[in-house]
């Protein structure tokens, strides 16, 4: 039997394959999910997060979603609008880098906790080598927190997001941190509200 692959030609193909920073260069100030899941998300960081923790906001824009307590050391912003950034009130600094054009991070390695990509994994279109640099810099026991939903702006969202279903979604999710060396088995949980948006989180742990 032969077992399907998970990156087939096209996988990452988008409608727009205009460089990113042309659609990113008006601020959108916006949400991608409803005001209840939203909370949803919040309550989960809130039950992840520690005191004192460093956390990187990757792929961020002008709310980061992250409950009032515990306090946090340092929440870092990497994302694609500096108008957008510079309005989150959640950031002690940030940074303004396309990853789709360079993937590389601008930090240390072991310098975080926690890495948050929240509602936009499916913009990336080198997602293995983000998420090798992702485990570069978190630290061990250190975890990757990826939220997704159903919305997109489907022009910039990359094939399997605008064709696959939600569990193959998930999934696709899942391999990029099994290909990503340091990471132990992903979790995948389904913290969808009742009558409200979908919201799956898929969460990896540094191990090495």
């Amino acid at each position: 039997m032969t077992v399907a692959d998970p990156f087939p030609s096209g996988l990452f193909d988008r409608l727009d394959n205009k460089p990113d920073r042309f659609f990113y260069l008006q601020p959108r100030f916006v949400t991608h999910v409803d005001d209840v899941t939203i909370q949803a998300l919040t309550t989960f960081y809130g039950e992840r997060l520690f005191i004192g923790a460093e956390i990187l906001d990757l792929m961020s824009s002008w709310v980061s979603h992250l409950p009032i307590e515990p306090s946090l050391t340092r929440v870092a912003g990497l994302g694609m609008n500096s108008v957008e950034l510079a309005k989150n009130p959640r950031l002690d600094d940030h940074v303004v880098q396309d990853l789709n054009d360079d993937p590389v991070l601008p930090y240390v390695n072991d310098s975080f906790d926690f890495v948050l990509i929240a509602l936009s994994i499916q913009y990336l279109v080198q997602p293995l080598e983000v998420f090798k640099e992702i485990a570069r810099i978190l630290r061990v026991g250190g975890q990757v927190i990826i939220s997704t939903s159903h919305r997109c702006f489907p022009t910039k969202a990359i094939r399997a997001f605008r064709e696959q279903n939600a569990k193959d979604r998930i999934q696709l999710i899942a391999e990029y941190i099994r290909r990503s060396n340091g990471f132990g088995v992903p979790e995948l949980l389904d913290r969808s509200p009742k009558e409200a948006d979908p919201l799956w989180l898929i969460c990896g742990t540094r191990c090495a």
